[in-house]
């Protein structure tokens, strides 16, 4: 039978995909800052014209820590030693 071997046990295809991981995780890192960030400048606009209570809660600064967290969960991940 034809089979692909099995590279997991590369250290450099092991490198590659926990640095790959920890980029991702960086990026929704960003992400959730850029929302934040976001949020706040719509926060400054004048009064009555600022976002609503179910933007405040759902896509406001819980969103944004969200993101931050999952972010920096993948972005803290220690390299597997074999």
């Amino acid at each position: 039978m034809n089979t692909k071997p099995n590279n997991n046990d590369d250290p450099e295809t092991r490198h590659r995909r926990h640095r790959r991981l920890v980029r991702i995780g960086q990026v929704i890192m960003a992400a959730g800052a850029a929302v934040a960030i976001w949020h706040w400048i719509l926060h400054l606009a004048p009064a009555g014209q600022g976002p609503s209570v179910a933007l405040d809660l759902y896509a406001g600064y819980p969103t944004a820590g969200l993101l931050f967290l999952a972010g920096a969960l993948l972005a803290g991940r220690t390299e597997a030693k074999r």
